[in-house]
């Protein structure tokens, strides 16, 4: 039920806010008439079909220094693409557009150095932070956009330290991004845009992924840039950040629906209503929570268990520390479970434990009887099958999960794998997508439909299986209010079928309104598990507790050191702490006076110093071994054929056509334990060495190049971009399997032929995967006012050492002496 009384304000007609919403903007260009403006945007039209229909259409409004702007919108209403006009990434294709005192589009014409001279005071921070992290160490990619505007390398630390500390991030400051979560990813992010000092700051959703106490954070680090005069523009489904504005925007179907206090359009039922913003979960909240069903909410002790969470631990391999510990609770049938907890607490990792998609160390998980972790091989295979026939799951980024070619074929995926027969399929397909609204989408490429309709898409795909337990990753981040509505009715609907839902989130509200239990992980351990009333008073505490730490800590040595040689040099190892260039140089000389060895002593003095090597790096023998094992393997099998295959020498053994001579057996030595060697030494390498640090080197290393034309600075980047992202499409083709996986497909529980039509298919996906991060990353390069390596200043300058030299003259002892043995000896 709606209750509308709930506003304290009385209904406005749109009339009379459009007549308002007048005079508010006259009052503020009296106010401003000695100021220039931020932006000025007149009749602003844009086009993604050449004209056939408007984005945006007839967009006029200014924007004036220190103001601090809200622009909401129902999804598709034109607020990404505003945004991107008013960073300065695209142009429209009429009116006009003035940004930061630039004219960069008149009419028709865009003013290319215009658009650069205003990029370099607007700083903007996209919906997916990901896709904005161009490096691999996060005090780099901070430093990033204050390089590309020539700072001088003396300020740059600082600017990072400062943009750093402002987002809570410093005890990260050495870490990989690839590797964090998207909360923390999030604020690297923010803090890239912040170190630039921008004149103006565009936020796509900037608290999507956030927790409640990453929100609060980002508000204050909002209220500190307002008190600095930092103009500010906040695209947003939040109505408590609309609140807090100076003006509120409000896009509808590319139109500009209202500008003006945003009070007197967020206190009208009617206004909200009118243009797809009725936030249906704050009237909720004031009636009773979704336990509304109570008929199944009394009857919970009569229902069976669904699901068993025993002393659950698990750890990534290459962590340190559990991910999760010692976790233990229970679900029945029919109940709505929420896990909440901070950034980094374990949610989505628990998540895809239930869903049988990694393995625990310890403990055990069932659902409904079936505990998939208790049995290898093709017992295995048929549990995990059986397992995932009765538990849908629906990841925090949905629209990742599709690979089919059409919306139809994806969402009959499930279906097909459980058995369906035809006719039974086609009903489960039809049904499920006339229930959300993409009946109309049934035959298109999911890759072609909007972001809102690809989650859509993603999560029919998992109902129409018809899961008895569904695991819900993060529903509603980024959803507008109509969204989180279909979400909740879709959740109630299930709820009173009987489906046990398991669902994380970091609202506390969502958790009081959707849950019937609520469990608390902190850390990866189960810090409370009980009613929603109980549980969630801890969880604000600790997200008061986080927000009262980085608000009186003194983290100003801590996690960030400007001077550190090497990011990754925790060990503080000897070979960590080279400079690269040295160390590279030096490992490939090596690498490649490898091929010289042609004896046994010469093997011998090789073994002798590349396990020297390894043993300076702390990085140990048994763990270089285990991160190259396949290559080792590889070479034993070359060496094995290589034994065979040589005739000469003295034959020490014979059968039939096989021959074994003592020519053979030092040929068979000298290539495998000559190319492990190489590859022993590689591995210290890249161990030691980040990828940031290896294209700084190559940049420093080819710089002589430049005379002869060669763009050495942006070879360096590609490089760097390339090395970025190979764990991010990785980690989606991943993702892509887990999707296929969770639906039952074939790509670990099938025959060998199955599984590897299963891997084919997810080539288009990764494909199209690859395009959007490329489109994207140019965007994030604009945003970081990258123009070519023109006039860049260095955040981590490239200094030899002593070590440096010692470690070159050593290696050159190496190689006299390697090529000197055959001499000696």
């Amino acid at each position: 039920m709606i209750h509308t009384d709930m506003f304290a304000a009385p209904t406005v007609s749109s009339s009379q806010a459009i007549h308002d919403s007048a005079q508010i903007n006259r009052s503020a260009s009296d106010t401003h008439t000695k100021q220039i403006a931020n932006v000025q945007l007149t009749d602003v039209r844009f086009s993604y079909d050449h004209g056939r229909s408007w984005a945006l259409d007839g967009i006029s409004f200014d924007i004036h220094r220190g103001e601090y702007i809200c622009i909401l919108g129902a999804n598709g209403s034109g607020k990404s693409t505003l945004g991107r006009i008013l960073a300065g990434f695209v142009s429209p294709d009429a009116g006009q557009v003035d940004l930061m005192g630039q004219t960069v589009f008149s009419g028709t014409h865009a003013d290319e150095q215009a658009y650069r001279q205003a990029r370099h005071h607007i700083g903007m921070v996209f919906q997916n932070p990901e896709d904005q992290i161009v490096t691999t160490v996060v005090q780099d990619d901070v430093a990033f956009g204050v390089e590309n505007l020539g700072v001088p390398h003396d300020h740059i630390a600082t600017r990072v330290h400062q943009a750093l500390e402002q987002v809570d991030m410093l005890d990260f400051a050495l870490a990989d991004p690839s590797r964090l979560s998207g909360g923390q990813q999030q604020r690297v992010a923010i803090a890239g845009a912040l170190a630039m000092h921008p004149g103006m700051l565009v936020l796509d959703e900037p608290v999507a992924m956030l927790d409640d106490a990453g929100r609060q954070e980002v508000s204050g680090i909002i209220q500190r840039l307002r008190d600095e005069k930092t103009t500010i523009i906040n695209i947003t489904h939040m109505f408590e950040d609309a609140r807090t504005a100076d003006r509120l925007i409000v896009l509808d179907h590319g139109t500009l629906a209202y500008d003006g206090r945003p009070n007197a359009f967020l206190n009208s039922p009617e206004l909200l209503k009118a243009h797809g913003l009725e936030d249906i979960r704050e009237q909720e909240l004031g009636a009773q929570p979704l336990s509304m069903a109570s008929d199944t909410k009394n009857t919970h002790e009569k229902r069976k268990q669904a699901l068993a969470i025993d002393h659950v631990t698990f750890t990534f391999s290459d962590a340190h520390k559990p991910a999760l510990s010692d976790v233990s609770f229970s679900a029945n049938q029919g109940e709505i479970i929420a896990i909440v907890g901070r950034n980094g607490s374990g949610k989505s990792t628990l998540a895809r434990l239930i869903c049988a998609l990694a393995k625990p160390q310890q403990g055990s998980i069932e659902v409904n009887g079936i505990n998939a972790y208790g049995a290898r091989g093709h017992r295995g295979r048929r549990l995990r099958k059986s397992l995932r026939a009765c538990v849908g799951y629906v990841m925090q980024h949905p629209e990742r999960q599709l690979f089919a070619d059409t919306v139809e074929a994806d969402v009959a995926y499930g279906p097909h794998n459980l058995g369906c027969s035809d006719d039974q399929t086609r009903q489960r397909v039809d049904e499920t997508l006339e229930f959300l609204g993409i009946a109309a989408y049934a035959e298109r490429s999911p890759f072609a439909l909007s972001g809102g309709q690809q989650r859509l898409a993603a999560i029919a795909g998992v109902i129409a299986s018809e899961p008895t337990v569904l695991v819900l990753d993060e529903p509603t981040a980024g959803l507008d209010a109509h969204a989180r509505s279909r979400m909740y009715t879709l959740i109630a609907q299930l709820k009173a079928q009987g489906t046990t839902i398991i669902m994380t989130t970091h609202s506390h509200d969502e958790a009081e309104l959707l849950s019937d239990k609520v469990a608390l992980l902190h850390h990866g351990s189960l810090l409370a598990f009980g009613e929603p009333k109980d549980v969630l008073p801890l969880y604000d505490e600790i997200t008061d507790r986080a927000l009262n730490l980085h608000a009186h800590s003194d983290k100003r040595q801590q996690g960030f050191n400007p001077s550190d040689r090497s990011p990754i040099a925790k060990k503080s190892s000897w070979i960590h702490l080279l400079d690269p260039r040295v160390k590279m140089v030096s490992a490939l000389v090596m690498m490649f006076t490898a091929f010289a060895i042609h004896s046994l002593w010469q093997l011998a003095w090789a073994a002798v110093v590349v396990c020297g090597i390894v043993g300076m790096s702390r990085l140990g023998i048994r763990h270089v071994l285990q991160t190259v094992k396949i290559l080792l393997a590889m070479l034993v099998v070359m060496g094995v054929l290589n034994l065979l295959v040589t005739r000469s020498g003295t034959v020490l053994f014979q059968w039939g056509i096989v021959m074994v001579t003592d020519a053979g057996i030092m040929s068979a030595v000298l290539y495998t334990c000559r190319f492990a060697l190489v590859v022993m030494l590689g591995a210290v390498v890249m161990q030691t060495t980040t990828p940031t640090e290896m294209t700084d080197s190559m940049e420093s290393l080819l710089s002589p190049l430049k005379r002869w034309g060669f763009h050495v600075q942006e070879l360096a980047l590609v490089m760097s971009l390339a090395l970025r992202f190979i764990p991010t499409l990785t980690r989606e083709a991943r993702q892509i399997i887990d999707a296929q996986a969770a639906r039952g497909g074939s790509v670990e529980t099938g025959s060998p032929i199955e599984r590897v039509k299963a891997l084919a298919s997810i080539v288009v996906p990764v494909f199209a995967g690859a395009l959007r991060h490329a489109d994207n990353v140019s965007l994030a390069l604009d945003a970081r006012c990258y123009e070519g390596g023109s006039g860049r200043t260095h955040f981590r300058m490239l200094k030899t050492h002593k070590k440096d030299y010692c470690f070159l003259a050593g290696s050159v002892f190496y190689i006299a002496l390697l090529f000197a043995i055959p001499a000696i000896f």
